[in-house]
């Protein structure tokens, strides 16, 4: 499967699976079902997550063509999505950042404190 045929809210998430910043692993939770606008009415974009999308990405981390490695978990409707180093779950987790915005709850929590 080809970067091209995942769905928008897909490469969203698989966007945030790196801390560009110094290349370290990233865990992006998020929420199936998150819907967010962004930016102004204009230039602004949307961010959905659907369950199309969770399936799109499931396609993706078993069977994508660029050779990297993914570990995915679903409870409920909270996703996390890892990905691997050298294929497999690094010792040190908690060390790493998670990547929270894609989830309901967290945009509530944004809204109720700002």
């Amino acid at each position: 499967m080809e970067w091209n045929d995942l769905t928008e809210g897909a490469k969203a998430v698989l966007e945030q699976t790196r801390n560009l910043k110094n290349d370290q692993i990233q865990i992006v939770e998020f929420e199936v079902g998150y819907e967010q606008r962004f930016g102004d009415e204009e230039s602004g974009y949307t961010v959905s997550i659907q369950e199309e999308d969770y399936q799109n990405l499931k396609k993706f981390t078993q069977h994508n063509e660029y050779g990297e490695r993914y570990h995915m978990a679903r409870n409920k409707n909270i996703v996390k999505i890892i990905l691997l180093e050298n294929g497999k779950i690094p010792d040190n987790l908690s060390e790493f950042p998670v990547f929270r915005q894609y989830k309901n709850d967290y945009v509530s929590k944004e809204e109720n404190e700002g």
